[in-house]
């Protein structure tokens, strides 16, 4: 009896010990637990900033739409409750019956409903069925700038397009909504509660100008479902501050109106360019001094280099052309010329210099940086078949970038498709490359684009002009590469043409790109879609006119090249 009794002493004093411990030793951190066991943390998502145009006009935005959740724990009766949700949220019982099932405390039912099912939901008032708003990307110009613009996961993370590039900017920071809730998952009524609001994301505004997006994308569809082209592309810019007014890409479908690409082409794909990138060994022949413009060349109808040939596009006989004429006609034995008096050390100079085979500075998501082989790699041809645009890869935006050196005095820019972020408190910050490149002289730009002038005036790019307004420019043709292997698609063209107006004192620069198109030349598909798109670019800018152009001096005999006009 007195062993017995010594246990339930020492048990009873156990017990008291505990008791000491839990109600007044460690009382607070026991309520601590008790509280943290009944805390519930809901995020509260951050609107996603507004991408706006370069006047303000919203390209993407976000609104707040319901969306249903639930915790299964507190839902009484999974089948009933389904039973009443199937209706109103279109939905299989069955499925939504599954859903209400279980031991998590939280399951999204429906996301980003309408207000109208919101509300229908709400008022079925369920135990353990709850609503919260979500941010919901929408496009109020719907699919313009699409491309450019990319697209949003169905959390608000930017996928793919500006949305990728600038998700850290626009996405914001989101809040918290600490509450406390039974074991039920109820909430209880005067219990613990804190909220940290969310901070809205900033505003990206864009260099694009929407009317003229939306002008571009109609006038590029048409051409590119008339040429029966499998793609096509069209960029604007301004070619002194280097920013993109409006960059377009379409995808060609049979018998039907062309439709928007689904990924931005004038950045990601590349493509060899041909006859259009003949102005940088013509420009940087006249830079070194190695010809002259009106210097003048024998030139027959082929030539052979390293024991290859190559022709003009169609046969003639020997004729004397100038360094004008032979960039006027788009003469390929004529630019083999040129560029033997420059040099392979200085050509792949300034093909580099020119932003050929280089990063364009926009660090697009998915851009190409195409591809210029180095110096050291060169065979036997390789002087010629570069000066003519054959074995370079370009995108549209490098090769309308060397245009836009021509056109702003010999500085090559760096393109921009941001102004400015504005921050949620409506400060801004100016985004800003700083100061182009010098890459030949203000004197070699201006007689390049005078020469250029000559090309649309009087040369193969005639289909470009527009009434009022000098228009300088250069066709491209050229042989499509066969994807995956080496070697030229038969039959199968690029057709380009870039340029810029007013050719005296240039506001614009654009260039046109049609994948397959038929007609297959550049002087005959891409260069009417130049002159549609001039044409309204110069009256929806308000461009001021040219001065009537003076009469072409001398012969215009046009010798096309294998890489076409």
């Amino acid at each position: 009896m007195v062993v017995v009794g010594l246990v339930l002493v020492v048990a009873f004093g156990a017990v008291v010990v505990r008791l000491v411990d839990v109600q007044v030793l460690s009382a607070e951190r026991y309520a601590d637990v008790g509280r943290t066991q009944r805390l519930r943390s809901v995020v509260l998502p951050a609107q996603r900033g507004a991408i706006v145009d370069r006047n303000g006009a919203e390209l993407a935005v976000s609104v707040r739409r319901p969306t249903v959740w639930a915790d299964p724990r507190a839902v009484d009766d999974p089948a009933a409750t389904a039973s009443a949700l199937a209706p109103v949220l279109d939905r299989d019982p069955t499925e939504l019956r599954d859903l209400l099932t279980g031991d998590a405390a939280f399951a999204y039912v429906a996301r980003k409903v309408d207000d109208e099912t919101g509300r229908a939901v709400a008022a079925l008032e369920l135990p353990g069925i709850g609503i919260y708003d979500e941010a919901d990307r929408l496009e109020p110009a719907g699919t313009v700038a699409g491309p450019v613009l990319g697209g949003v996961g169905i959390d608000g993370d930017g996928l793919s397009g500006l949305e990728q590039q600038y998700d850290a900017v626009l996405a914001g920071t989101p809040g918290e909504r600490v509450v406390e809730r039974d074991p039920a998952g109820r909430e209880i009524a005067g219990g613990a509660e804190r909220e940290v609001s969310p901070v809205r994301g900033s505003e990206l505004v864009l260099t694009l100008d929407r009317d003229l997006q939306y002008a571009t994308e109609e006038i590029l569809g048409r051409h590119v479902a008339e040429a029966g082209a499998r793609s096509g592309v069209a960029v604007i810019m301004d070619p002194t501050t280097g920013e993109v007014l409006a960059m377009a890409a379409m995808t060609g479908r049979p018998g039907a109106a062309a439709a928007p690409s689904s990924y931005n082409r004038a950045l990601v794909d590349v493509y060899e360019p041909g006859s259009v990138a003949k102005i940088v060994p013509m420009a940087g022949a006249l830079e070194e001094g190695a010809v002259g413009p009106e210097q003048v060349f024998t030139v027959p109808d082929r030539i052979e280099v390293a024991g290859s040939e190559f022709s003009d596009f169609a046969p003639h006989p020997t004729e004397s052309l100038t360094s004008r004429r032979i960039l006027a006609e788009s003469s390929n034995v004529g630019t083999i010329q040129v560029a033997r008096a420059l040099g392979p050390d200085r050509l792949a100079r300034y093909l580099g210099a020119f932003g050929l085979g280089q990063p364009t500075g926009l660090a697009f998501p998915g851009e190409s940086t195409g591809l210029v082989p180095e110096r050291g790699t060169w065979s036997g041809t390789s002087l010629a078949t570069l000066a003519l645009g054959q074995g370079v890869a370009v995108n549209a935006v490098q090769m309308l970038g060397a245009y836009n050196a021509v056109a702003n005095g010999g500085v090559l820019v760096t393109p921009r498709l941001v102004r400015e972020v504005v921050a949620p408190d409506g400060t801004s910050r100016p985004l800003d490359d700083g100061a182009g490149r010098p890459v030949v002289s203000e004197a070699t730009a201006r007689l390049v684009a005078d020469m250029l002038a000559e090309v649309v005036r009087d040369g193969t790019g005639r289909g470009a002009a527009i009434d009022g307004y000098a228009v300088a420019g250069k066709t491209g043709t050229a042989r499509k590469v066969v994807e995956g292997v080496s070697g030229y698609k038969d039959g199968a063209y690029v057709a380009s043409f870039a340029g810029f107006f007013p050719a005296e004192h240039p506001r614009v620069s654009m260039i046109v790109v049609l994948d397959e198109p038929t007609p297959y030349t550049g002087g005959a598909a891409a260069a009417p879609a130049f002159a549609d798109l001039a044409r309204f670019t110069a009256r929806h800018l308000q461009v001021p006119g040219s001065a009537p152009p003076e009469p072409a001096t001398g012969a215009a005999t046009l010798a096309a090249s294998p890489t076409g006009p």
